[in-house]
């Protein structure tokens, strides 16, 4: 069943989204979007927007994809915005920096380059293989979007094969957000 909305909902016996609450947010985004952008609500809000399951709510992966395509807009907004205030040079120049930021992680060994899990985690092997992808895109090697870093799942682990989920999670948002900004 779709909604007034254009989301599909759970089942009747399946918890999805809540709707008011995905609803309100996403009022409030419109609000945000179509005013000028502040840090109050922006493409980290978004980001980070997170609802209360409900019976017969949203399906979760229909509001996460709106979510996605509305991070990108902010992202494109803060960007003409910028290009049109100080010029192309100042975003790109934005832009490598917080680029600059992911690198560090690039050097270090696989297998030592996040946090190691308290009990289970990422796999080690799996993350180490998106960071490596990451870096050969930077060195124009291979193509990557935001969708693929997205979309990565990696395998449970535990002890030492594992990384911290939480740090590792930190990390790949900053680098979705690069690569949205290029995007």
């Amino acid at each position: 069943m779709t909604s007034s909305k254009g989301f599909r909902t759970v089942g009747f016996f399946d918890k999805g989204y809540a709707k008011d609450e995905v609803d309100d947010f996403l009022h409030r985004a419109k609000e945000a979007y179509n005013g000028p952008l502040t840090p109050n609500f922006d493409e980290n809000t978004i980001r980070n927007a997170a609802f209360h399951r409900q019976r017969r709510g949203y399906l979760p992966a229909d509001v996460d994809e709106a979510l996605d395509r509305l991070e990108a807009a902010f992202i494109q907004k803060r960007r003409s915005l910028v290009v049109a205030d100080r010029g192309e040079n100042a975003w790109l120049n934005t832009t490598a920096q917080d680029a600059k930021s992911l690198y560090p992680r690039f050097f270090r060994p696989a297998g030592q380059r996040f946090a190691d899990a308290d009990g289970w985690g990422y796999s080690k092997s799996d993350v180490d293989a998106l960071v490596d992808r990451l870096s050969d895109y930077f060195d124009g090697k291979v193509e990557l979007s935001a969708k693929n870093i997205r979309d990565a799942v990696f395998s449970p682990a535990k002890g030492s094969s594992a990384y911290d989920e939480a740090v590792v999670d930190v990390y790949l948002e900053r680098a979705t957000s690069v690569l949205l900004s290029v995007e």
